[in-house]
């Protein structure tokens, strides 16, 4: 009886940790090589060295790929709305919700080329949109929650999403080396200044 000896190439690995980290890598890196409407699922699921089979695995499409964090943003900023003390008023529960996303967006550089890849295409920049609306949806439903009564819920949560929308484009603006969460801060402290009665 003979013995079958099984060699493996060394350089194909049969098994390779965080599929989904190497596929947002890929991406990010051939998004900004070929332009986003150039880039394949399968030119991303082969960079990364995984299947189109694992790619669908982790993400619906190429684009939502770019959006995946956005559940877990709405979540942490009802949460913390939610969360904020019983005395706070509207707008302090929104900053709340503001310092929340300070947990979140920590990788400027990240955070730097996903914006530039949002902007070189029109169908992102929409979804962007999206998900602002989605974001202000969450916060308006949490104020509610919390008895604040319409109209002053949503323009509460909409004042919110402005301040969000300003941090997010100052934090990633070079030369810019600050939190956001510190920006969030400074912009509330000027919206307020900018609306005191004179």
């Amino acid at each position: 009886m003979s013995v079958a000896v099984i060699k493996y190439d060394d350089s194909m690995t049969r098994w390779q940790p965080d599929a989904r980290g190497r596929l947002q890598q890929a991406a990010m890196e051939l998004y900004l090589d070929r332009g986003f409407g150039q880039t394949t699922v399968a030119q991303i699921a082969e960079r990364a060295g995984v299947t189109e089979r694992t790619f669908i695995r982790y993400f619906a499409d190429k684009r939502e790929m770019l959006f995946d964090g956005s559940a877990l943003l709405q979540q942490r900023m009802a949460d913390a709305v939610a969360g904020a003390p019983a005395a706070a008023t509207p707008l302090e529960a929104v900053g709340a919700a503001l310092d929340a996303v300070g947990a979140i967006f920590v990788d400027l550089e990240h955070s730097r080329t996903r914006q530039v890849i949002i902007d070189s295409d029109s169908s992102l920049q929409e979804r962007e949109l999206i998900k602002r609306d989605r974001l202000a949806t969450a916060i308006t439903q949490a104020l509610r929650e919390r008895g604040v009564e319409e109209p002053g819920a949503s323009l509460a949560a909409q004042t919110g999403i402005g301040v969000f929308h300003v941090a997010f484009a100052t934090w990633i603006a070079p030369p810019n080396a600050r939190s956001y969460a510190d920006i969030a801060r400074e912009l509330l402290v000027e919206l307020r200044a900018v609306t005191r009665p004179r």
